[in-house]
This record gives C-alpha cells, sequence and structure tokens, in this order.
C-alpha cells in the first residue's frame, strides 16, 4: 500500500468534479524537513522551525465514536482502542496534543485519557458532522484541532505547523501525497468552524470544511514511512502501522 491517508469515495469524487470544473483550491504549502527527518514527539516542532505552544491556546476535539466496521472483530468494536507500538491509537492522537488547554473527545469515556473531557453526539455514532457539533460546544479556546481517533504517526510538531500555516486565515489541513485533503487532520479558527457548523444541514465534513478554504498543508514523510495522515481504516492499515513502529508483544 502506498505510505498515504485515504479519502472517502465520495470525497474524492468531489474532488474529480472540481478539477474537471476548472476550480481552483485553497493555497497549497509544502512544507519539507532534513532529508531522513524522524518525526517523534518533542522534536517534531523543532524541527519543522516551530514550536507547539508558538501560536497561542487552542483545543483539540478528537472524534472517537466510529463503529469500526471495516475491522470487524478485530476491533472489537472499538478501533480507537485498537493498540500500535504499545499504545492505543487514541493515546498516540492524545500525546500529538499534549500543548492544548483542553482535550475533548467524543465518544465513549475510556481510560487512558486522563485529562480527556468525554461528550456523546447526538445520537450516538450519528457521524463526524454531529460528533464535531459535540466537541465544539465544549470548546473555549480561539482555535481548535479537529482530529481522527486513528492517526497513529501524528506528532505536536504536526498541530505546531498547521497552526502556523493557518496564519489569520480560517484554518489548515494536512493533505494526502496525491494532494487530498485530510478533513480531519485539522486545525480550525473556533468561530469559523462553529458558525460552518451551525449553518450546515449536510453529513460530509468535506461540505463544511471546504467552503472554508483552509490552506492545504503537505507535510514531509518520517523515518520508517511514518506519514502524518495515515489513518487505520483497515485491518491492513493497522498491520502496516504496525510494522513501521517499533514491534511490541502481545499484538496480533
Amino acid at each position: 500500500m502506498p505510505p498515504g491517508g485515504r479519502a472517502e469515495a465520495g470525497d474524492r469524487a468531489d474532488a474529480d468534479d472540481r478539477e474537471a470544473a476548472g476550480d481552483h483550491r485553497p493555497p497549497f504549502q509544502a512544507l519539507h524537513g532534513p532529508s531522513g527527518c524522524a518525526w517523534r514527539p518533542g522534536e517534531v516542532g523543532d524541527r519543522a522551525g516551530v514550536s507547539e505552544g508558538s501560536y497561542g491556546p487552542y483545543d483539540a476535539v478528537v472524534l472517537a465514536g466510529g463503529e469500526a466496521r471495516r475491522l470487524g472483530a478485530f476491533a472489537r468494536g472499538d478501533k480507537p482502542g485498537v493498540t500500535v507500538g504499545g499504545l492505543a491509537l487514541i493515546e498516540r492522537v492524545a500525546a500529538a496534543v499534549t500543548g492544548a488547554a483542553r482535550l475533548i473527545v467524543v465518544g465513549p469515556a475510556r481510560d487512558g485519557l486522563p485529562r480527556a473531557e468525554f461528550v456523546r453526539e447526538d445520537p450516538p455514532g450519528g457521524g463526524p458532522v454531529p460528533a464535531a457539533r459535540a466537541g465544539l460546544a465544549r470548546v473555549s479556546a480561539p482555535w481548535t484541532a479537529l482530529l481522527a481517533a486513528d492517526l497513529p504517526f501524528l506528532m505536536p510538531g504536526h498541530l505546531a505547523a498547521l497552526r502556523e500555516a493557518a496564519g489569520s486565515g480560517p484554518g489548515a489541513v494536512l493533505v494526502d501525497d496525491e494532494g487530498r485533503e485530510q478533513w480531519l487532520t485539522g486545525v480550525w479558527r473556533t468561530d469559523v468552524l462553529t458558525g460552518a457548523l451551525a449553518a450546515y444541514a449536510g453529513r460530509s465534513l468535506r461540505g463544511v470544511l471546504g467552503p472554508l478554504e483552509p490552506v492545504r498543508l503537505g507535510l514531509p514523510v518520517g523515518d520508517g514511512e511514518r506519514v502524518p495522515w495515515f489513518d487505520c481504516d483497515t485491518i491492513d492499515d493497522v498491520k502496516d502501522a504496525r510494522r513501521r513502529l517499533t514491534p511490541t508483544s502481545g499484538e496480533s
């Protein structure tokens, strides 16, 4: 499998339609680190030339309420709890946002996240748009990191790079190696995001976030093909992530 994230089929079709219509997407920025740079906790921000706390307070909203249908019995109905490199996926995401003033997890309460505030969307399992609304209702910081719970290689410096790229605009999202937006790896002005969600009646994250025209940020791949936007949607994805991290006994 190529070292990249995946867009939902509908999102990919929408992107193709935009290109066919000659629609111009928001600016793309590529941040190139040193060759062979390893993206590790505590180092990424320095290597990217920015520190996680450089741009003022932010809260993190992590969407963790999906049913993990494509992982089946492998995840036992709990994709965020699947372990990669000895840590649950959601614990890895939480470690990437240690600089957040608040960590808001939209999903069932769980152990291993002592600083998290848990909230559920209405109805539970209703999808990412209602989940984002539920999380945003708890946010008090001027900036919000909106993230998936299954990003094993996300690091603090990636969040810092997103915030730097956003500047004074509405936000920034990571793009994969083919330029597709990864909507659950982004940072946003809280007021802009809250307003967009309040005015939106659909179910697609691209539908609510795309019109905001965030900066589209490309980041380099770290050592061991540790891709910042890589998410674990399938059993093969989880196995691939485990291969890229130091193997830990008990993972199968």
